[in-house]
């Protein structure tokens, strides 16, 4: 931590560490908490999932209004949102008593889902934006397993009730806050002496590619996870510890690969990994849909589960490679805005023709999006479309070197 790029990575290690596990360990039992504590019906999981996701849509707007707070700064204040809403998960009795924490721990959660991939650009140069992505991945994925295992044995021994559990949740949201809050102000890994001035809104036809594919992503991400699982249980049978095991093994082996991702990234580009990327997604989605097999089902769930972090990561390094850094943040809010505008719309749509056509077809629906992304990706050339602001802030900084190596 002698340097200010070697205090931010090891700041920005534990703050992912940290919100991996508190969110995951969130995930893991706040279902149960509605049905058992709260005694939810099935219609008001519904609402509460259309309440979480409505902060997400919004982000551009909360982003802009919070404009003059430095990307650390408004990192903190988000995690801060995100600790309280999770600790005050427990003291709910309720649907309407629950509904404000979920809202504030949704704010929280969706400004960090933007800031996060901001702040670890910010450690290192263009060509290692892929490396640092991936690691930072990988981070939160080691917190999120660390969580399962940890609510795995916790309620089998008894040792943790609902109440508790959220509580340890808000404090690692807390230890992630507290991390951020001393985060350098730096810029392609080298320190800043002020933190750079950002747009309020920023939406220009020179980004249309990756909105286009933020809004490709959402639609086809959204209805993989609304119905993904549910096959499985349902149509498969699966029971909670096979379950369990599913989701152990597939984010064991993302911690252990995404980091080589990556690097890959750096390696070959953009382009070429989110091609091969969409290609794997048709074939685990088509493998989902036609073949009638739990063996291959659960693999198919397990491929498409590794490898859906990649396609916003690709979206994220094409992003930087044509948008000046002062763009970079709020571009980023404008395509998590534009993913929760597809996953707020298609995912019901697919929903209500599921009452009427077998399960297959909502998943044929979203290889299809992942066909429509694949060309879009051929599109792709961060070279030839960078914009005039990025070829003048390249010029003007072309003799800036890195601090520290990236390894």
């Amino acid at each position: 931590m002698s340097t200010p790029l070697g205090r931010g990575t090891i700041l920005l290690t534990i703050a992912a560490f940290s919100i991996g596990f508190a969110m995951a360990a969130q995930q893991n039992i706040v279902s149960n908490y509605f049905d058992e504590d709260l005694g939810l019906q099935g219609p008001q999981f519904g609402y509460i999932t259309a309440i979480r996701e409505v902060p997400g849509f919004l982000l551009i707007f909360l982003t802009a209004l919070f404009y003059r707070l430095s990307l650390p700064r408004l990192t903190f204040s988000a995690l801060l949102l995100l600790a309280i809403g999770y600790t005050l998960f427990g003291w709910s009795n309720s649907f309407w008593s629950v509904t404000p924490w979920v809202i504030v721990s949704s704010i929280g959660y969706h400004t960090w889902l933007q800031t996060q991939s901001a702040l670890g650009l910010t450690l290192a140069r263009e060509e290692h934006s892929g490396r640092i992505l991936g690691r930072l991945a990988a981070t939160n994925q080691a917190g999120a397993l660390v969580a399962m295992v940890v609510v795995l044995i916790t309620f089998q021994q008894g040792w943790l009730t609902f109440d508790s559990a959220f509580v340890m949740c808000g404090a690692m949201a807390l230890v992630a806050a507290i991390a951020i809050f001393r985060f350098p102000s730096l810029r392609d890994g080298a320190a800043q002496e002020g933190a750079q001035r950002r747009e309020r809104i920023v939406f220009r036809k020179e980004y249309r590619l990756y909105y286009l594919l933020s809004l490709l992503d959402g639609a086809r991400q959204q209805i993989f996870f609304s119905f993904g699982l549910w096959v499985l249980i349902v149509q498969y049978g699966l029971t909670v510890p096979r379950i369990s095991l599913v989701l152990l093994v597939t984010t064991a082996a993302a911690m252990i690969l995404t980091p080589r991702i990556g690097r890959a990234l750096d390696a070959y580009g953009e382009r070429t990994i989110l091609f091969y990327v969409n290609i794997a997604f048709i074939l685990a989605l088509l493998g989902y849909a036609l073949v009638f097999n739990v063996v291959v089902a659960t693999i198919c769930y397990v491929a498409y589960t590794f490898i859906f972090p990649l396609a916003p990561m690709g979206a994220t390094v094409y992003l930087r490679k044509i948008a000046p850094f002062a763009d970079l943040a709020p571009s980023l809010a404008m395509g998590l805005t534009m993913q929760h505008a597809s996953a707020v719309v298609v995912p019901v749509a697919t929903g209500f023709i599921l009452n009427y056509v077998g399960y297959q077809i909502p998943f044929l629906v979203a290889s299809g999006f992942a066909v429509v992304t694949l060309f879009v990706t051929r599109r792709l050339d961060s070279e030839s479309q960078k914009t005039i602001q990025k070829r003048t802030e390249e010029a003007e900084s072309g003799g800036v070197q890195q601090v520290a190596p990236v390894t």
